[in-house]
């Protein structure tokens, strides 16, 4: 047994036990980091004017901090950038997060001395766990591939700025990076593509053990392998074993990315973002990721279909119920205080606290008031897929709205077949039924005659990705929205539509 795998067992075991230990006293550690925050947060320019000096309680704290986007912190975010400190925390960040906003265009997300940890040692936490439960150490010894951007830093108000990923990237023990790919040379090209081409040279004749990215990016990785090599995945990489994964949901994906391997491997799913990784896939054997509630951030959630409220209930972790749709807001040892992440989390174990992301808050569809989630049309297309033999490269769904020309709104599916269904017709029959099961409210509108049944447009091969290098999104941590409630993106992707098809509507 290789060194490192060696050293990794006794320490995959001290960490195990502590997130187990964590297990049990969830509820403690929260009301622990809220005190903690607030007793932090009431010295800087935030906390005076909030008054957390008097915040004594939960039900204070709500009182005290209002529910905030980004957009309407931005305000705090300035003054930093404006060199001011004790800001949203103590000091001044170590780092800004850059991150690609919504209305906001380009997001400064801070990272703070406190924060930092929580980053870092979630990925650590995610890997050490499988190696205990699996027994898998020996990955250990390999390379490792990690997808991510550029680490090369920027300053803004003399604060290092960079991609989430390329600051991590500096974080990575001495110990691996001798085990790290691509190098850093590799890492810091700017332009995807060439980068991805770099990686290939660098990578194709390496003991590959495991490979961590957002899975189309993966995916688009797989392919310029195995154009290369004329070789699958598992047989370029025979001790390959591991797949770390997080951005977006992987079910899409898994049958084109087993089918590029050649066999199934164990994948591990987490939950990262710009403002704090909030929860790991810990166990192979149980359903959902283990919220982080031990890393310095205090969680709250709103009932998703009060988010729009001026006054939403807002819950802590004791409160939460199995099976409803939550928006997640966080606060943390970054500055982030009542922070709409602009996610949304289901509850899938309250003993543990384990969860599934279930869409965006932003992303869906509801056109005619039926609130159809990320969840559900990801849902239906893995249905579709597994009773028709298709694979799917990536998809988005948009409205059809009724108007004077179209008698009746249907929902919109643009998607790019890897292995198109022998018989298009009955795939979308399939998929609009299992949408009808997992939507009660799309069933209601289907059933009222009030929405024709679901269409789809075949996106040509490559489509997606042409149209993520149309907007100059290609690569990275960049992903395509699974829902929009409106046409702009559906409009964008009319270039790359399948000329040769026809739209397809599905029967009733």
């Amino acid at each position: 047994m290789n060194l490192k795998s060696l050293l990794a067992r006794p320490y995959a075991g001290l960490i195990a036990k502590q997130i187990k230990k964590g297990m049990e006293t969830a509820l403690d550690d929260q009301e622990k980091i809220l005190k903690d925050l607030v007793s932090a947060g009431a010295k800087t320019e935030f906390g005076k004017e909030h008054g957390l000096d008097k915040v004594k309680t939960y039900d204070d704290f709500k009182a005290a901090i209002p529910i905030r986007d980004y957009e309407q912190l931005s305000p705090y975010i300035t003054r930093i950038k404006e060199g001011k400190h004790n800001v949203l925390w103590k000091g001044k960040p170590i780092y800004f997060a850059k991150t690609s906003g919504t209305t906001s265009g380009i997001k400064y997300i801070p990272i703070t001395k406190e924060s930092i940890p929580n980053h870092i040692n979630s990925a650590r936490n995610a890997l050490l766990c499988y190696m205990q439960e699996s027994g898998n150490y020996q990955f250990a010894n390999g390379k490792m591939i990690f997808l991510s951007g550029s680490p090369e830093l920027e300053r803004l108000a003399d604060i290092p700025t960079g991609r989430l990923s390329g600051i991590v990237n500096h974080h990575v023990p001495k110990y691996l990076r001798t085990n790290q790919l691509p190098s850093y040379e590799t890492n810091c090209i700017p332009e995807w593509e060439e980068k991805l081409d770099r990686i290939v040279e660098e990578t194709w004749q390496q003991n590959m053990t495991l490979i961590s990215g957002i899975p189309p990016w993966m995916q688009m990785y797989f392919d310029r392998l195995m154009a290369k090599t004329d070789k699958k995945i598992g047989e370029l990489f025979p001790n390959l074993s591991v797949i770390v994964h997080g951005g977006v949901n992987f079910e899409p994906y898994r049958n084109k990315i087993e089918e590029s391997l050649g066999r199934k491997i164990a994948t591990i799913e987490t939950f990262p973002a710009s403002e704090g990784f909030f929860a790991f896939q810990d166990s192979q054997r149980a359903e959902g990721l283990l919220l982080n509630t031990n890393s310095g951030i205090f969680f709250e959630f709103i009932p998703v279909a009060e988010i729009n409220e001026a006054n939403p209930t807002r819950l802590s972790l004791k409160d939460v119920q199995l099976g409803e749709n939550y928006a997640l807001i966080i606060n943390s040892n970054a500055g982030l205080w009542g922070y709409n992440l602009g996610d949304t989390v289901r509850f899938v174990s309250t003993k543990p606290y384990r969860l599934i992301v279930s869409g965006r808050v932003k992303h869906y569809i509801s056109a005619s008031g039926e609130h159809v989630i990320g969840e559900e049309v990801e849902h239906a297309m893995a249905e579709a897929c597994k009773a028709t033999g298709a694979s799917v490269t990536e998809f988005t769904v948009a409205p059809m709205v009724a108007n004077q020309y179209l008698a009746k709104g249907y929902h919109e599916w643009f998607v790019e077949f890897e292995k198109r269904p022998d018989n298009v017709a009955a795939f979308s029959s399939i998929l609009n039924d299992a949408l009808r099961k997992k939507n009660v409210y799309y069933d209601d509108l289907i059933t009222g005659n009030i929405l024709e049944s679901l269409h789809i447009t075949p996106i040509a091969k490559g489509g997606f990705i042409n149209y993520m290098r149309s907007i100059g999104k290609l690569g990275g941590q960049n992903k395509v929205p699974r829902l929009s409630n409106d046409r702009k993106i559906a409009e964008a992707l009319q270039p790359f539509v399948e000329g040769s098809l026809q739209t397809t509507e599905a029967t009733a």
